[in-house]
């Protein structure tokens, strides 16, 4: 069986393991702090290539930032990453084949093959966590766009500029359906720049009020986004995940999501593979291609 030595490339961790051909993490996982370098990632990585590659067939990077549609580079990184990361040339870490896709791209095609949107032809993931990251899957193939882009959940909320987003525009779904979104509608309600995600998800378990009333809101803006990407690709599902999802209340969505859709029912489902689904989904993506050569 073919395994793949895997990496998970995020603001600030990064994760390794090798993984097989039936997305099983079949080693030890190692976890770094992101280095605030370019050189500081390159060392991280190399170290674990030099370490580890004997043992695997393909070198997998699930990546915060976009993804060329040849999964050799990175096109455009993230405001969490260093600046100038797109500018590392992945390709010379190993002898091996280097196999790269976005994060949130390598999460979605994890849930698809084996988790929540397992034997689907049309599904979305969303995964809220600091930021929002999204992957779309049409008919056993990533959406990714004329240029490896697709998939970003950075389309207009509003247009009067209440805030700016990560990616530099203003009032982009990120903004308000993030963990930062839900930070800063908070401070916004309460006048509070102290108030932290925690302290809402707290009031909300304790009944409080102005907490529930924020929460709401920010799950409201969760709902509005999935019914138009529902109405733009008619989905069998939308599956949610990272650490914001679990405390979001899934059947709620799905109803309200389906009383705005024309269209049959869309299934709102919880995430399986949870943390290391960038490392899995990049795996398989990554032991396919160097099957079909």
């Amino acid at each position: 069986m073919k395994k793949a030595l895997a990496f998970d490339i995020g603001g600030t961790k990064i994760y390794s393991a090798i993984v097989n051909e039936e997305g099983k993490i079949i080693s030890e996982i190692d976890k770094f702090s992101t280095p605030k370098t370019i050189d500081g990632i390159k060392d991280v990585l190399k170290k674990q290539i030099e370490k580890y590659e004997q043992d695997a067939d393909i070198i997998a990077i699930a990546t915060a930032g976009d993804v060329n549609n040849e999964n050799t580079a990175v096109i455009g990184s993230t405001g969490n990453l260093v600046k100038g990361y797109y500018t590392i040339n992945f390709q010379e870490l190993s002898g091996k084949r280097v196999f790269l896709e976005n994060d949130a791209n390598a999460a979605a095609w994890a849930e698809y093959r084996i988790g929540a949107s397992k034997g689907t032809n049309v599904s979305i993931m969303l995964t809220f966590g600091t930021g929002v990251g999204g992957g779309i899957i049409i008919d056993n193939k990533l959406f990714k766009g004329k240029s490896g882009a697709a998939g970003g959940m950075h389309f207009k909320m509003f247009s009067d500029k209440r805030r700016k987003c990560t990616c530099g525009s203003w009032d982009c779904y990120e903004a308000y359906t993030s963990g930062t979104g839900l930070k800063r509608s908070a401070e916004e309600y309460l006048n509070n720049p102290d108030v932290t995600t925690y302290d809402v998800i707290d009031g909300v378990k304790n009944n409080d009020s102005k907490m529930l009333e924020i929460f709401n809101m920010w799950q409201e803006y969760i709902v509005i986004g999935i019914v138009g990407l529902v109405k733009l690709f008619d989905p069998d599902c939308v599956v949610l995940s990272g650490s914001m999802a679990q405390f979001l209340d899934i059947k709620k969505i799905e109803n309200e999501v389906n009383s705005d859709n024309v269209t049959t029912p869309t299934s709102i489902r919880l995430a399986e593979t949870e943390n290391y689904a960038g490392m899995i989904g990049v795996s398989l993506l990554a032991l396919e291609a160097l099957e079909n050569g």
